[in-house]
């Protein structure tokens, strides 16, 4: 300039700070090797059992359902091969789902989140959706490519085909979820000839509706996201416990290696076994790279980072391991020089197993000696009770008698704790019993006979506005019985 003065250069303006990164689709390449063959084994098993079991016969008797699985929610009553559960034993399912929780929490305990990886209903219906994507487009490298590719008719075949995949088999899936709730023929044959109720259709869509969402698009992302696991299972974690891990002191530093360099070569310049190849990354299902060792709670412990590494080792002459299930008690005692050998028994473990033996045997023992007679007493609140002719006393209850058995039964009821009372059952023959402390009333089979009864007793007998007052039940014939405590009230004593 003409002054003297010097013109600095404009600064570029900053660039934008990006605070949300777009999802990235996440393809898994196929990968073959023992964890692969037991999740492959696994994954069958479990599907097996869930399509299978509604198709099941199960004869019981009687006008009972011979689906040997149905939760059939218009009875209501849950059928489990030879178990029945009844509303009023919904304890049994909370007793279920207690112990379903400390299974996973051991599970955890021993193997991290192997049921994730393993078991879990979304990795399962996952990995079939990933398994039909390969069939119509390709492994991993292809399925790439095909997504960058412009829309052709060949792409538009495929991935026409790939949803088609997805979407039968997610109407099976919806067909097997409902099959649970009522009779699965039955539904089969309804749902084809457009007979099916309302509801039926309207689950079987949802069913079918979430799976395909699912598993076709959230995949990972349930994993991520929604799931509450990853975050709570390390609680469960001790130093004990098998995750999947990278071995950093035997793979680091990390680098490609050149075909005409030898391992001792790259060893002395500081290199380790991991020659960066990044197979570990591609093939794992969530997209993470588990040699970072920050992704731990969106592992899922599938294993099929270990096959990957695996083969990949055996190609280069090493040996595997440089990815396994480990712990960091093995670790830290690797790195002292000193041998480590598992255990399975520990503090934590013991504690799991003690408390499922406990609840279990609690639940079996309860189970075992159930009644096959259940009552319950309700009091009518209004009139609190009524004064007759001779200045008698009487309280009305609804009476409800549940016979769990297949047989048609007949009851005696008696009332103790009043002195002087008397039953009466409203409808019932009279005369079938000479006692006028008793009656009889009859329940049908596998049923809830409902029955309206008058307790009478003499003013003379009531020292109380309020006495305890006992209902029994018995069956003479197969000694069953049942008693249910409630109240007889009448006027204050001043009165």
């Amino acid at each position: 300039m003409p002054d003297g003065s010097i013109v600095q250069p404009e600064k570029a303006p900053p660039a934008p700070v990006t605070l949300f990164e777009s999802q990235k689709n996440i393809h898994p390449k196929a990968v073959k090797g023992y964890y692969r063959r037991l999740k492959t084994l696994t994954f069958t098993v479990l599907l097996a059992l869930f399509f299978i079991a509604p198709w099941i016969r199960w004869e019981r008797g009687g006008d009972a359902p011979a689906q040997a699985v149905l939760f059939d929610l218009t009875t209501p009553r849950f059928f489990i091969f030879w178990v029945e559960i009844w509303p009023q034993e919904i304890y049994y399912l909370t007793g279920v789902l207690i112990l379903a929780s400390l299974a996973l929490f051991l599970a955890t305990s021993l193997a991290g989140r192997v049921w994730c990886g393993f078991g879990c209903p979304h990795t399962v219906w996952t990995d079939l959706f990933v398994w039909i994507e390969r069939i119509f487009e390709g492994d991993r490298a292809e399925r790439i490519r095909g997504d960058k590719a412009p829309w052709t008719a060949r792409k538009v075949m495929r991935k026409a085909g790939k949803h088609a995949g997805w979407i039968a088999l997610s109407l099976v899936t919806g067909f097997g979820f409902v099959a649970y709730f009522t009779d699965a023929p039955a539904l089969a044959r309804d749902l084809v000839t457009l007979q099916a109720s309302y509801e039926s259709y309207s689950f079987f869509a949802m069913f079918a509706g979430m799976t395909y969402l699912m598993a076709g698009w959230t995949r990972e992302q349930m994993c991520k996201y929604m799931c509450p696991w990853p975050r709570i299972q390390g609680a469960m974690l001790d130093e004990h416990s098998l995750v999947v891990t990278y071995r950093a002191d035997r793979g680091d530093n990390r680098g490609p290696k050149r075909k005409s360099q030898s391992w001792d070569e790259r060893r002395a310049k500081g290199f380790g076994d991991c020659i960066d190849c990044g197979q570990c990354v591609q093939v794992c299902p969530i997209g993470i790279d588990v040699r970072t060792g920050e992704e731990a709670a969106d592992c899922i412990n599938c294993g099929l980072c270990v096959d990957a590494c695996d083969s990949i080792m055996i190609a280069q002459g090493l040996p595997t391991k440089l990815i396994a299930f480990d712990s960091l008690a093995a670790q830290e005692t690797r790195a002292q020089g000193k041998p480590y050998a598992w255990t399975l028994i520990r503090p934590r473990t013991i504690l799991y197993g003690l408390m499922m033996l406990v609840i279990g045997g609690a639940m079996a023992w309860s189970f075992a000696l159930r009644p096959r007679l259940d009552i319950t007493v309700l009091r009518d609140r209004a009139p609190l009770f009524v004064t007759l002719s001779d200045g008698s006393l009487r309280n009305a209850y609804t009476f409800k008698v549940a016979n769990k058995t297949r047989q048609a039964r007949a009851y005696t009821l008696t009332v103790a704790g009043v002195a002087g009372a008397e039953v009466k059952v409203i409808g019932e023959d009279e005369s079938a019993t000479n006692q006028t402390h008793a009656a009889m009333i009859a329940a049908s089979p596998d049923s809830v006979a409902t029955y309206r009864v008058y307790v009478t007793a003499p003013r003379s007998s009531l020292k109380e506005a309020s006495v305890p007052l006992t209902f029994q039940l018995v069956d003479g014939a197969n000694a069953d019985k049942d008693s249910h405590d409630s109240v007889f009230m009448g006027p204050a004593p001043n009165r």
